[in-house]
């Protein structure tokens, strides 16, 4: 009787392994827009990455891009969409953590700084020096588009440190925020990613007679999908490269239009070397 009661534990217990040794695949992304829109965009992402890995795969939404880094340091999370300079600090916390997948247009990203028509700024190829005295608005502090590049060229052009060269300096949170903060007039002036501006005119949602382009940077490397080092011991060898195969394979117009992108192309570590560097010398980090 003893043994039948073994067998049968021993069964049972043989059932149930399979079901509580499988964890999901968990990734975040920095709230660079509106929530509803990163919910729906990214709970599609979670769709198709668990159809083509063949596992469960959850999206956990986050409040800031300091929160998305440290979801990701912590280990809540293994995948994440960053920015260029979050992607950046993350692998730094993370030893082994790689850069997978990056956007076509990411690898040519650009920051375009806009103006509040009664500003009287008009397009120009250099940053105006009309500009020193305005108002200005960066997205979140933790920014590459919004904030990293756009203070870089700040720095550059009018030789000093933005509070000192705008009468009030503000941070709107993410992108979008940003056009209303300044088609509003609440701002004159700020910077943000140039694929959320032309995404929102093109729907029709910027007023622009109200705000317009008034610069764009040169181009620099930015979006890109991180992976922490450890997921071939947790999800099996080769799982690291069947995520970066799954996210350069996505083709579905619909999804890669909610970035918005034309697609995927690989990445790696390397390719934001200038974006560390940048960081560093403006102290953004260590």
């Amino acid at each position: 009787m003893f043994k039948d009661t073994l067998r049968k534990l021993t069964l049972a217990l043989t059932l149930i392994a399979p079901v509580a040794a499988a964890e999901p695949l968990v990734f975040t992304a920095i709230p660079d827009q509106d929530e509803t829109k990163l919910r729906e965009r990214f709970q599609k992402v979670a769709d198709y990455l668990a159809e083509e890995l063949d596992t469960e795969v959850r999206f956990v939404p986050v409040k800031s891009y300091a929160a998305a880094v440290t979801a990701f340091r912590n280990n809540q999370v293994q995948l994440a969409w960053f920015g260029g300079l979050s992607g950046v600090q993350a692998r730094q916390l993370v030893p082994g953590s790689e850069a997978l997948a990056q956007g076509v247009e990411d690898a040519q990203f650009r920051t375009y700084f806009i103006a509040h028509e009664s500003t009287g700024l008009e397009p120009s190829d250099h940053l105006p020096e009309a500009m020193k005295g305005m108002t200005f608005t960066f997205g979140s502090k933790g920014s590459t588009s919004g904030r990293l590049m756009p203070e870089y060229y700040i720095r550059q052009q009018f030789d000093a440190a933005p509070e000192d060269v705008f009468s009030r300096v503000g941070f709107s949170g993410n992108h979008s925020r940003t056009i209303d903060l300044v088609e509003s007039g609440t701002y004159q002036t700020g910077a943000l990613n140039f694929a959320v501006w032309e995404s929102e005119v093109a729907a029709g949602n910027v007023d622009t007679d109200a705000v317009q382009v008034i610069w764009e940077t040169p181009s620099y490397a930015d979006y890109q999908w991180t992976i922490r080092g450890d997921v071939d011991e947790r999800f099996g060898e080769g799982f690291k490269e069947r995520v970066r195969e799954a996210l350069v394979g996505m083709d579905d117009p619909e999804l890669l239009a909610s970035f918005p992108r034309e697609g995927f192309i690989p990445a790696s570590n390397d390719d934001y070397q200038g974006i560390l560097e940048t960081a560093r010398a403006l102290d953004l980090i260590d």
